[in-house]
C-alpha cells in the first residue's frame, strides 16, 4: 500500500491502487504579493521517479527539470489560482484551499480519492480525501503537485517582475525578504500586494 519513506527510502505511489487518487499541494501561501497557486496530479501507480521530493527540499533548477517528467507521465493534471484580492476577501488558508479546489475540478480524469499536504481541507464534492502533514515529502502524487505549483506561480511572479523590478520579485519571489520590505518602504505597495498581510517588518514602522 505505502513505500514508506524518509530521506533514505523512496516516496510512496499511490494509496489506493485500483482508483484514480489525486495529490494537491499549494505554493505561495507566505508571500505577501499575489496569487496562490495549487496543483493536483493523479500518477499512474508504476510511476517511479527517485529524484522528485519536496519542491522545498529542490533547486530551482531540479524543479523546472522535473516539471515536464510529471506533466508527460501524470494520467491528469492542473493548476488552480486564487487571486490576491480574493485572499484578501477570504483569508489565505480558505484562498489555498479553494485553489486546490479549482485544480481538481480543472482535471481531465475525475480523482476517486484526493490526498492533500498540510492538516485543513474542505472536501470537494462527495470525494473522500486524507490530509498528510509533510505530504509532500511522502507521497510522489503530493511531491509532484509541489512541483507544478511551485514552477508555475514563479513563472507568474517573474512576469510580474518585469513589469515592477523595484520589488525584486525576480528573487525572492514575493515572500517577505528583507529586500522586498525594503522595498515597500521605498515605493509603497504595489497593486498586486496582499493588503490583508503584514507588509511592514515592524522593525522598519517610525514611531515617532
Amino acid at each position: 500500500m505505502r513505500n514508506r519513506l524518509n530521506h533514505s527510502e523512496p516516496l510512496a505511489g499511490n494509496i489506493w491502487k485500483d482508483i484514480p487518487e489525486a495529490g494537491c499541494d499549494e505554493a505561495g501561501r507566505g508571500c505577501l504579493v499575489g496569487p496562490v497557486f495549487a496543483a493536483a496530479v493523479i500518477l499512474p501507480n508504476d510511476f517511479q521517479c527517485s529524484s522528485l521530493n519536496d519542491s522545498k527540499q529542490l533547486t530551482e533548477r531540479q524543479r523546472y527539470q522535473l516539471r515536464p517528467i510529471i506533466e508527460q507521465n501524470a494520467i491528469a493534471w492542473a493548476i488552480g489560482v486564487v487571486s490576491a484580492e480574493e485572499i484578501d476577501q477570504i483569508n489565505i488558508l480558505n484562498a489555498s484551499i479553494l485553489a486546490m479546489h479549482h485544480a481538481i475540478e480543472k482535471l481531465s480524469v475525475t480523482p476517486q480519492h484526493l490526498i492533500i499536504d498540510g492538516n485543513r481541507f474542505k472536501p470537494y464534492q462527495q470525494i473522500p480525501h486524507h490530509c498528510f502533514i509533510k505530504g509532500d515529502g511522502r507521497f510522489l502524487s503530493i511531491a509532484a503537485a509541489s512541483v507544478l505549483a511551485k514552477t508555475y506561480r514563479d513563472d507568474y511572479m517573474l512576469d510580474l517582475d518585469k513589469q515592477f523590478p523595484e520589488y525584486h520579485w525576480i528573487k525572492n519571489k514575493g515572500y517577505p525578504t528583507k529586500e522586498h520590505r525594503s522595498a515597500i518602504v521605498q515605493y509603497g505597495i504595489s497593486p498586486h500586494h496582499r493588503k490583508s498581510f503584514r507588509l511592514l517588518d515592524p522593525q522598519t514602522e517610525l514611531m515617532f
